[in-house]
């Protein structure tokens, strides 16, 4: 299987051991605490399930804005964005060499994991600045990712993490959430070689799982892993356990067993596109995959990215072995009328735009807000179904 991300073997950073995350739990009790925001505590979780591996906790100022600048850390690691603990008010912790991080999505604030602060620094408006722009491409305030970085706070805690739980990941999705060690377990169970990836934050339609056929084919893998975002995004976003039964129900009918795995991970949407899918690719790498599918505007939002800034970064600024994993690039991908099945759309040449069906997000939603099935072409009658139940219920709560 490829090795993960700048380290022979995985280190997550989750304390297996039982009885010593009794005693770090029972030793948090007195230590100075301070209340994460939701970017911090999913970069916690994702260092705990061995997502960021080789990274050892939160990134200093000084790596935090090599990362940013030059895609690197100060001693040459390569990373694609900084893994920080930023915050608005260290005054509990001021002094404290250790202290327990609390998880602001969890009733109670329970600890999330156990802290050696090797620094609190303040970072000058200007800082944050810079580093938004590098890792969005823009400082546009109405960006979500951008509005959300550079509300984080002025204080840059880092240091080295004992991770203790997965926060509401674990038991929110049972059945869904999956550390990079455990996912690496399942594919060498399955007796997998080559494993394909698939990235998503949205349910799947008819054009994604042709997408993932055609790289399994093209590729000659022996599985793909189905894998989905389960934190944050932004409003008017299917929310995570609906698109888990949407996907869960087309592998179910459309594909062959043994041929897709359906898991997620726990981390809010940076919506960084380019700098987000070269994330992507690092943690794919992590949890054993071979091949990450990037296609058109991956991990974008609005009009801040061209349609393949997320493919052309791998040639433009990943440097040549900085990444085992590869990427498979696609393009849009819609039902062709002419040819009876879903195509790249650089793929025939031959057509018009009104020989594929194509239907907007917005069109998508109206339909099944107004409990209309999109077209068998787009979406499979099965999770069609699914989603309008989904929409008939928020709006039957006002909230459609």
């Amino acid at each position: 299987m490829i090795k993960p991300h700048g380290s022979e073997t995985l280190q997550p950073l989750f304390v297996q051991d039982a009885a010593t995350r009794q005693a770090l739990l029972k030793e948090a009790e007195s230590l100075p605490s301070l209340l994460l925001n939701s970017a911090a505590a999913a970069n916690a979780v994702m260092l705990g399930a061995g997502y960021f591996n080789p990274l050892r906790g939160y990134m200093n100022l000084a790596d935090a804005l090599s990362v940013a600048e030059r895609m690197h850390t100060t001693d040459g690691l390569f990373w694609p964005v900084p893994i920080v603990n930023l915050t608005d008010d260290v005054s509990a912790i001021e002094g404290a060499q250790r202290i327990a991080l609390r998880d602001p999505n969890v009733e109670g604030n329970p600890v999330l994991a156990v802290m050696d602060v090797e620094g609190i620094e303040v970072v000058p408006e200007e800082r944050i600045q810079f580093m938004a722009e590098h890792i969005f491409g823009t400082l546009d305030p109405n960006h979500p990712g951008v509005a959300t970085f550079v509300g984080l706070g002025n204080y840059l805690v880092s240091g080295p993490l004992q991770v203790l739980n997965f926060s509401y990941f674990e038991t929110d999705f049972p059945d869904t959430f999956r550390t990079a060690a455990a996912i690496r377990e399942e594919i060498r169970e399955r007796g997998w070689k080559k494993v394909v990836a698939f990235q998503t934050r949205n349910p799947m339609h008819r054009a994604h799982e042709e997408l993932c056929r055609m790289a399994l084919e093209r590729l000659g893998a022996d599985g793909l892993v189905i894998h989905m975002l389960l934190g944050k995004l932004k409003p008017g976003d299917i929310p995570a356990a609906v698109r888990d039964a949407c996907i869960r129900k087309m592998v179910d009918v459309y594909f062959p067993a043994n041929t897709a795995m359906i898991c997620g991970y726990g981390f809010d949407m940076l919506y960084a596109g380019p700098r987000e899918a070269v994330l992507h690719a690092v943690f794919r790498q992590n949890m054993g995959a071979s091949y990450l599918i990037v296609g058109r505007d991956h991990a974008g939002v609005g009009d801040y990215y061209g349609p393949f800034d997320a493919q052309s970064i791998f040639d433009e600024k990943v440097p040549a072995g900085a990444l085992e994993i590869e990427i498979f690039r696609a393009d849009h991908t819609a039902y062709s009328k002419k040819l009876d099945r879903v195509v790249m759309m650089r793929e025939a040449p031959d057509h018009s735009k009104e020989d594929f069906v194509i239907l907007s997000g917005t069109k998508v939603r109206e339909m099944l807000g107004q409990g209309i099935a999109p077209p068998p072409e787009f979406s499979r009658p099965e999770v069609a179904q699914i989603l309008m139940d989904y929409y008939r219920e928020t709006a039957g709560e006002g909230g459609a």
